[in-house]
């Protein structure tokens, strides 16, 4: 699959951005929300990787904070937020900066295991968040402890990757070159 640079300079000032922020942010809290019922099951992870990949690392990371703290208004707010938005900020960043620009040369599989992959840095980073609550010596215990949680985020972002990013990548490309094809 190809991307396209023309989206990533896109001003996040522009009402056309601010609907498409509105509307991808909706989607992702539904999908968030729709899974809630199997534990670290969502297809959110994913739609953020996508979203990074094809509309640049500001809208992975706005949209991916959004997401997290409307959906947790509706499934719990607590001080467990922060590290959420800063792990969905984490994976935007990685996303958009290291794994965009060998996009093309990644087999869609690999990429796949990718995502896979960022479910378990994304529970790394909730388990180095309650760090200073629990001390560090019991950091590793922690986190082993929530590792069979991580491994369904993981294998949740494997399918979820596999399934979406050869519909929704065109789409929204498709819905780009649509909305933005007159000069902004």
């Amino acid at each position: 699959m190809k991307l396209s640079d023309e989206f990533r300079n896109i001003p996040l000032t522009h009402v056309k951005s601010i609907v498409l922020v509105a509307m991808l942010t909706g989607l992702t809290v539904a999908g968030r929300i729709t899974f809630s019922f199997i534990p670290n099951v969502q297809p959110m992870t994913v739609i953020i990787i996508i979203i990074a990949l094809v509309m640049g690392v500001k809208y992975g990371v706005l949209i991916g904070a959004l997401s997290m703290i409307l959906s947790n208004l509706v499934l719990g707010m607590g001080l467990w937020t922060i590290p959420q938005v800063i792990g969905y900020a984490v994976i935007a960043l990685l996303t958009g900066i290291v794994i965009r620009p060998l996009f093309e040369r990644i087999p869609h599989l690999a990429m796949s295991v990718y995502a896979a992959f960022t479910g378990l840095l994304y529970g790394f980073i909730m388990a180095l968040w309650q760090a200073p609550f629990y001390g560090l010596k019991y950091f590793w215990v922690y986190w082993l402890a929530g590792l069979p949680f991580d491994m369904y985020h993981a294998i949740g972002n494997f399918i979820f990757y596999v399934a979406l990013a050869p519909v929704f990548i065109p789409l929204l490309h498709k819905l780009l070159r649509k909305y933005y094809s007159v000069s902004i």
